[in-house]
């Protein structure tokens, strides 16, 4: 494994921890400053818009700067997002750090360091590496994720056993955040420059427009009904329908993701077996038949246990997604098509969180769940329609026996064709 790759491993370990507790404490701090459920849900829409819209236009450009600069840059505002938040309490400047900072409300990554990091590790690896480095990386992101989640807990615990209010804790959980910026930065001062793999691009996209455009289409669909149930407002949920303690939804979503960062490594056999987009699409379906079932959940043990097998089951396609885009683009291509598949998921699931707010404001019963799992749904029967002949080129070279994958590939310019299944 090369420096480089352990490098962004590791930030991305710590950016997931920050992520974890974040999303969990966005919606607690916001409400206890006196801030409703639509007011949450729009501050949450600003936190999936804004980096959206700066990993488009970063993606775009890309190709022209160096990577690991705009990494170091983008920790710039992963402190300022965390000093902000721990000194404000009106609205408009929570607000205005949404758009321009990094905070999450997901514990998943919906900055403009995913793509980036994906194209550095994309070129450090050989093609037949590509899925199991980036289970590693959905792995290592997740674990730590769940441990952030856990430590969110932190100010509870803190306000019984000290003097200290829960709000000044809770103040203090983004002064952790801050001071992780500072530590993502360190790390990515250390990276070195890659050689170039191939003659530089004179665009972002060349041959690989379509299928990026397409699949970006399809990714929105998805990232839209996915805002319906960011963690924080399903948090925000639970803890109005279920009466959640802060401990409990701190340690049930410690556990969910476990569950999902331990679905990676399985997801990378199926691949291996069955293909990324039969690995996306028939793990991806009975997540959602589970989320939609959430709602009608009698007891809280009941929808604990839905939303535990969802997330053993929901994640798995993420390094299947992410190998595929990876994998169908030329090397030049990949900052852009990182990005422009990335960017609009974003940009589409900000939308829904303020929607979704808007109707939890209305009723108690969880029709943002039933709404977000239907739209998911559509997703993966069109994904499976679309692109189920269309495979990256190691997979265009199955071998017959077993169905193990070759690893024949070429770099510079792999084909997309379809291909008989």
């Amino acid at each position: 494994m090369s420096e480089n790759v352990r490098l962004l491993l590791t930030a991305r370990g710590v950016r997931g921890f920050g992520d974890g507790f974040v999303s969990i404490l966005v919606p607690i701090y916001l409400t206890g400053i006196g801030f409703d459920a639509f007011e949450v849900g729009a501050l949450t829409t600003a936190m999936l818009l804004g980096p959206a819209v700066m990993t488009l236009v970063i993606g775009l450009i890309a190709h022209r700067l160096k990577i690991a600069k705009v990494l170091i840059t983008a920790t710039t505002l992963m402190v300022l997002s965390g000093i902000g938040y721990a000194l404000e309490s009106e609205f408009w400047p929570p607000l205005v750090i949404a758009l321009i900072g990094t905070l999450s409300p997901t514990a998943s990554d919906v900055s403009v360091f995913a793509p980036l990091e994906q194209t550095l590790l994309s070129n450090a690896v050989r093609p037949e590496q590509r899925t199991s480095i980036f289970a590693s990386y959905s792995l290592i992101g997740s674990v730590l994720g769940a441990v952030g989640c856990l430590f969110a807990t932190a100010p509870e615990i803190m306000a019984r056993i000290s003097l200290i209010p829960e709000n000044r804790a809770l103040q203090g959980m983004f002064l952790i955040y801050a001071f992780l910026g500072g530590f993502a930065f360190v790390i990515y001062r250390q990276l070195k420059s890659p050689a170039r793999v191939s003659e530089p691009a004179i665009g972002p996209l060349g041959p690989s427009r379509r299928i990026v455009f397409t699949l970006a289409a399809l990714f929105s669909l998805d990232s839209f009904g996915g805002g319906f149930f960011v963690q924080s407002l399903l948090a925000l949920w639970l803890f109005d329908h279920f009466g959640l303690s802060l401990t409990a939804a701190g340690s049930l979503f410690f556990w969910s993701g476990l569950l999902s960062a331990f679905s990676y490594p399985v997801a990378v056999r199926l691949a291996r077996r069955i293909g990324l987009v039969n690995t996306m699409v028939f793990t991806h379906l009975p997540s959602n038949v589970c989320l939609m079932l959430v709602p009608f959940a009698p007891t809280l043990g009941i929808a604990i246990a839905l939303l535990l097998v969802r997330s053993a089951l929901s994640q798995m396609d993420v390094p299947a997604r992410t190998s595929y885009v990876m994998a169908v683009v030329t090397p030049p291509e990949r900052p852009a098509a990182a990005s422009i598949t990335a960017a609009p998921r974003s940009l589409a699931g900000a939308a829904s969180p303020v929607l979704a707010g808007y109707l939890l404001g209305l009723s108690s019963f969880g029709w943002p769940l039933v709404i977000g799992g239907s739209l998911n749904s559509l997703y993966d029967l069109l994904l499976l329609f679309m692109f189920r002949k269309v495979r990256p080129p190691e997979e265009q070279v199955l071998a017959d026996i077993h169905g193990n994958l070759s690893s024949s590939y070429n770099a510079v310019n792999p084909p997309i064709t379809p291909t008989r299944t």
